[in-house]
């Protein structure tokens, strides 16, 4: 057994666990890890050489090794194997002690994990942590939540882990029970449709327009010089250039164009259901990967309704940044409202200003808008939906048109883009003051009797089809 006391553990030395504990060892502190794994446990002590950072297979010897009140991270594939941790080092923990669920776990289950835990004495935190292995690394975006005296205990970790825009950190306590998680998965979901609009975007420049990928990379690379600067924009351009090292092409060229998805975006989509949210462009991005999925199916329809030329695009680089920027916007911003929408239905009472603040730095959906996401709510935090910004209803008007020019384009060219669509259909509803689901109303009224409300005066109708 170890006799040295360390400051912060952590269960799960894959990729992202053991980039995460060496993060934390670049900043001062001690840290011990915890594997079943002896490989991942001999890569920690040779990437670490000369740092306070050492592991074990010995959940308890993993324990004893840690100064009270214990901070133990767990990075491992949320559900089952959260609880199987959990239930493992709970016969070494201390009360006082606090557990941090780094994954991405369903917030449901994080509630229930912290009311159990708390039963023993036990702090538990469901934390959020973006920005892939290089953020784990180098500075994530980080978004805790639970009992704020928990919090406390671990904070000065996180500060100095955490990704840093203007020298503050990209971390801050979300709010009460699950709220780190939730904020992780609204943050994932939007992270689905963002990825999903720029492939559209990607197809219409491909398919319609016919570049290259050498055009492509050239013109993604000087979007992200400007108001499309962000983290999935200027990875979008590395990977155009990315030669393939089994043949003479591209690397992109040669992936199979089936997306698969862990659950998150899912997630996003079922609760705003349960909420009364609509965000039709994240449910989109979610039916796309699983649309991608059916390949087989796709490549026989393809075959029975092939079409033959597609029309001349009419289309410039800058009205498809308009049209890209104009999704960005309404995107985060179906988002946005979803974390209002729970922030009151969950009591989490989150700080939209905050959420926006830490998302600048570190996070894969880190973007330059998201400082004028940050000022907006800072000026209103109950701010209903950030189309109502000044400062955004500017940004729309502008790219409005280019939005509404790629959809016509690519629905008259048989190019898929529901993304996009979903995204202009979802603007054009939002900003209608009469829809016609007075007819839906009618048609319920006719075949069930739900009734109806009128304009003309209040009360609850029904009539005599």
């Amino acid at each position: 057994m170890t006799k040295e006391k360390y400051d912060f553990g952590l269960v799960g030395l894959g990729v992202m666990g053991r980039n995460f504990i060496l993060n934390v060892t670049d900043h001062g502190f001690s840290a011990y890890g915890l594997d079943n794994d002896q490989a991942k446990i001999s890569a920690l002590r040779e990437e670490g050489e000369g740092k306070q950072v050492d592991g074990t297979k010995d959940k308890q010897e993993f324990v004893s090794a840690l100064r009270p009140p214990r901070k133990i991270m767990m990075l491992v594939p949320s559900g089952a194997p959260v609880d199987a941790v959990i239930s493992d080092l709970l016969p070494y923990l201390d009360k006082g002690d606090l557990l941090i669920d780094g994954g991405n776990s369903f917030f449901t289950d994080t509630d229930r994990r912290a009311e159990y835990l708390q039963d023993k004495g036990i702090y538990f935190i469901g934390s959020g942590v973006s920005g892939g292995a290089k953020g784990a690394r180098f500075g994530p975006s980080i978004m805790p939540g639970g009992s704020e005296e928990a919090y406390k205990i671990v904070a000065p970790i996180f500060e100095a882990v955490a990704a840093k825009v203007d020298n503050e950190p990209c971390v801050a306590y979300m709010g009460p029970k699950s709220a780190g998680n939730y904020v992780k998965m609204i943050h994932n979901g939007i992270e689905y449709g963002l990825m999903q609009l720029i492939s559209e975007i990607y197809d219409v420049m491909h398919r319609g327009l016919g570049w290259d990928n050498d055009q492509m990379h050239q013109t993604f690379h000087q979007w992200n010089q400007g108001k499309l600067k962000s983290f999935l924009i200027e990875i979008t351009a590395e990977i155009f250039a990315k030669s393939d090292e089994l043949s003479d092409g591209r690397l992109l060229d040669m992936i199979l164009d089936k997306a698969k998805q862990k659950g998150t975006g899912k997630w996003t989509s079922q609760n705003a259901m349960d909420l009364g949210v609509p965000i039709p462009t994240i449910d989109m991005a979610v039916s796309m990967r699983e649309l991608s999925a059916q390949k087989s199916l796709r490549v026989k329809a393809e075959k029975t309704y092939r079409q033959d030329g597609r029309g001349k695009a009419n289309l410039i680089a800058e009205e498809l940044e308009d049209a890209l920027y104009f999704g960005f916007i309404v995107t985060y911003a179906q988002g946005m409202t979803q974390l209002a929408a729970a922030s009151k239905e969950y009591s989490y009472q989150l700080n939209m200003a905050t959420i926006s603040k830490i998302w600048r730095g570190g996070c894969i959906i880190r973007a330059a808008l998201l400082e004028d996401m940050r000022l907006a709510f800072q000026n209103d935090n109950n701010l209903q939906n950030l189309l109502l910004d000044e400062r955004f209803i500017q940004k729309i008007k502008a790219s409005e048109p280019a939005a509404r020019k790629a959809a016509l384009y690519a629905l008259s060219a048989g190019i898929p883009v529901v993304g996009l669509v979903s995204t202009v259909g979802y603007f054009d509803a939002f900003r209608s003051g009469r829809l016609p689901l007075n007819l839906i109303q009618a048609q319920r009224d006719h075949f069930g009797s739900h009734t109806y409300e009128r304009l003309d005066r209040e009360g609850i109708f029904h009539s005599e089809w």
